[in-house]
């Protein structure tokens, strides 16, 4: 009878120490930090089928703990239909090895001639800010997918800073895949 308790004491122990020693999984095992992309392809820019072009989506996850976000969308059209400037932020690895990243940003909008008498031309002007969050499950060294990403928009006169200010966006849950964008000398060794 007291084997039997000891080998039930064992098996139990086993199972409820055993988790608290599991491997470390996503950013909590894997060097994840660099440079990722993310293409897209073909995309109808001014939504009547008669301009295509492709953008890239650039993440930088550096080693000291800062982030940016960038991307060729953001110079199409600015003039026209205004843009947003580069995402800087900070990232950080959770420990269900999920990495989440917040950027800052701001948004530019298009204002026509004589808006202003000062401004004479068209132009872009800096009405609001967004702060964004991304989840990413560090899928290998190489890839990462966005999981969840959320904004909070600010009016320009608005702190940004202030995690809790602005107006909450909709949470998105459409995966988005990032590979690691490597140098190589391949072309460079090409006839």
């Amino acid at each position: 009878m007291f084997n039997k308790l000891v080998l039930m004491f064992a098996v139990v122990a086993i199972f409820t120490v055993a988790p608290a020693f599991a491997a470390p999984t996503g950013c909590n095992k894997i060097k994840f930090q660099g440079t990722y992309t993310r293409a897209a392809v073909n995309q109808d820019v001014l939504g009547d089928q008669t301009v295509f072009h492709s953008w890239v989506f650039q993440l930088e996850i550096r080693g000291d703990g800062t982030a940016a976000m960038n991307s060729s969308a953001y110079y199409d059209y600015f003039v026209n239909f205004g843009s947003n400037s580069p995402g800087i932020g900070t990232w950080t690895c959770r420990a269900d090895g999920k990495l989440v990243v917040t950027t800052l940003a701001g948004l530019l909008f298009p204002i026509g001639p004589g808006t202003n008498a000062q401004l004479p031309s068209a132009d872009v002007s800096l009405e609001q800010h967004v702060r964004t969050t991304y989840l990413f499950s560090v899928d290998d060294a190489n890839t990462m997918t966005q999981i969840q990403s959320r904004s909070r928009f600010y009016d320009s006169s608005q702190d940004p800073t202030n995690p809790a200010g602005g107006g909450l966006g909709i949470l998105s849950t459409t995966p988005r895949v990032y590979t690691r964008f490597t140098a190589s000398d391949a072309d460079l060794l090409l006839p």
